[in-house]
């Protein structure tokens, strides 16, 4: 599965879907539910369909760095310098325990997902990417108390959510959530280096290209 001393993403895959496959006979429900692989170089993608219903799985091979929530997982194809071997360090553990502790807290638990949910799908198709939905609601939950989050209050906190997102562009400065953060929840484990580092601005794009930055004020 290695390409050199460094773990192959598309042998990877390969391997686990051929384990995926032999396994699926075995699975009691395998002649009622419709399985299907869909190729995708940097993951293991399967669909499943019964009559109208489909769920969509996608798996992401990584190696964990130390003992921290940081895994680092091949580059999407369209950065790729290095073939299947080049990899960068993802956040997703970090972000899903983060999220995690704050459900804890909050009066209604999923208020949060709800906001983060309906944005994601009233603004798909306009520039904006699923992460830079999560980062701007990481950023709100973080400066709002968390007692103020309830259910009646779902049409204010979707007003400050844009507010905060139409600060972020006017600076077009929105920073990383996780990256540079000092203070985060003690079950978060980070390796120092990450700690206190300047946070990588993800609407730097913007700041370099005005016609972008005029598109996405609109």
């Amino acid at each position: 599965l290695c390409t050199g001393s460094y773990l192959d993403m598309g042998d990877t895959s390969h391997w686990f879907c051929q384990l995926v496959r032999s396994s699926w006979l075995q699975v009691p429900q395998w002649h009622s539910w419709h399985l299907v692989f869909q190729p995708c170089g940097r993951s293991f993608r399967l669909q499943l369909s019964k009559g109208r219903k489909s769920l969509t799985v996608e798996m992401l091979f990584g190696v964990r760095q130390g003992d921290s929530d940081i895994f680092v997982v091949s580059q999407p194809t369209e950065v790729q310098k290095g073939g299947s071997s080049t990899f960068r360090g993802p956040y997703a553990v970090a972000e899903a325990k983060f999220f995690r502790h704050i459900a804890r807290q909050l009066p209604c638990e999923s208020l949060h997902l709800k906001c983060l949910q309906l944005f994601t799908c009233i603004l798909r198709g306009t520039g904006f990417s699923s992460s830079a939905w999560e980062t701007v609601v990481t950023h709100v939950l973080t400066t709002v108390p968390l007692s103020r989050w309830h259910r009646s209050a779902f049409p204010r906190w979707l007003w400050d959510i844009m507010a905060y997102l139409d600060r972020c562009l006017q600076l077009t400065r929105l920073e990383h959530f996780v990256l540079g953060k000092e203070r985060l929840p003690a079950e978060i484990s980070l390796p120092p280096a990450m700690r206190g580092v300047e946070p990588p601005n993800l609407f730097e794009h913007l700041a370099r290209d005005p016609a972008a930055h005029r598109e996405a004020m609109q």
